[in-house]
């Protein structure tokens, strides 16, 4: 019997970080423009399975998945100890910088969402003429606490479990079951903290306020999409960042928090005409002699 195999290529890599050695695990499919994908608190590059599977997308771009330290097939470093993670701006910033240096990838784009999509935002920020595009799934530039994090890492409570079940709530009631059972089961598999110590940098350190009048939509392109079910980054907070930037935002039906995994069929529907886009745009490296087409 024959299995059907998919187009997806995993591997691991030893890059240094704030000059600290990390096993680092990513997986790609496709040629072209490099995608990098960012997950969101707490989970890993699993979320991004559609698009590692996308006919259409692959024909065009090298989308490139990799689970942060601590996550997900990425293990913490030497002589790490359970209870000492948060993730800090510019821990942040620095994985994600070292990543695409290490790959040696030039002028790709970044779509994170969530704390991924608030990282871009960093980015958009500090290092504009490093990307060719920013693409921002349910972005906010602060957020509200909205409950207590303190539950999420206890001894005397499954934290899996309560992960699993603050992320079921945040996806939309029109999501298939299928897809919104497995966004919460990857949820379920996280290290002990490591959501809490990422929600370290989506609730406190990572606020940007009014340095987020400093991007400059013209020398970095920038994306915000955002579905409708979401009450953490609601689309009334993006809208809010998108006009503060100066561009419009795409708010996507039919999907909550986590759109690339829990209803992906119709995230996809919102991400094409974006992708396709940013193909065509003529964007030169730091070398004059390469351009990608």
């Amino acid at each position: 019997m024959k299995i059907e195999k998919e187009p997806i290529s995993g591997q691991y890599g030893k890059f240094k970080i704030d000059g600290i050695d990390y096993r680092i695990y990513w997986e790609e499919a496709g040629q072209g423009i490099p995608l990098v994908c960012l997950h969101t608190a707490g989970s890993d590059g699993r979320q991004y399975r559609a698009l590692l599977n996308d006919k259409k997308i692959l024909e065009k771009f090298r989308v490139i998945v990799f689970d942060m330290p601590w996550h997900g097939k990425s293990s913490p470093p030497e002589n790490a100890k359970v209870g000492n993670y948060k993730l800090s701006t510019d821990f942040y910033i620095s994985q994600i910088m070292s990543f695409i240096n290490g790959l040696e990838l030039v002028k790709p784009v970044v779509m994170g969402c969530s704390i991924g999509g608030r990282i871009i935002l960093h980015l958009a920020i500090n290092f504009p003429d490093k990307f060719r595009a920013l693409i921002g799934l349910q972005s906010a530039g602060h957020l509200d606490p909205y409950y207590d994090i303190s539950w999420l890492h206890r001894q005397d409570v499954h934290g899996g479990e309560v992960c699993g079940g603050i992320a079921y709530g945040l996806m939309a009631p029109t999501s298939p079951e299928s897809d919104k059972f497995e966004t919460m089961w990857h949820y379920m598999q996280g290290g002990p903290g490591i959501f809490k110590g990422d929600l370290f940098f989506y609730k406190f350190d990572g606020n940007i306020g009014n340095e987020i009048k400093k991007i400059d939509n013209s020398k970095c392109p920038i994306y915000l999409l955002t579905g409708e079910y979401d009450y953490s980054a609601t689309p009334e907070e993006t809208k809010s960042l998108a006009d503060t930037i100066g561009i419009e935002m795409i708010k996507m039906k039919n999907v909550g928090h986590f759109p690339m995994s829990e209803n992906p069929k119709e995230f996809l529907k919102y991400l094409h005409p974006v992708l396709n886009k940013i193909s065509q745009l003529p964007v030169f490296s730091s070398c004059p002699s390469t351009i990608y087409d």
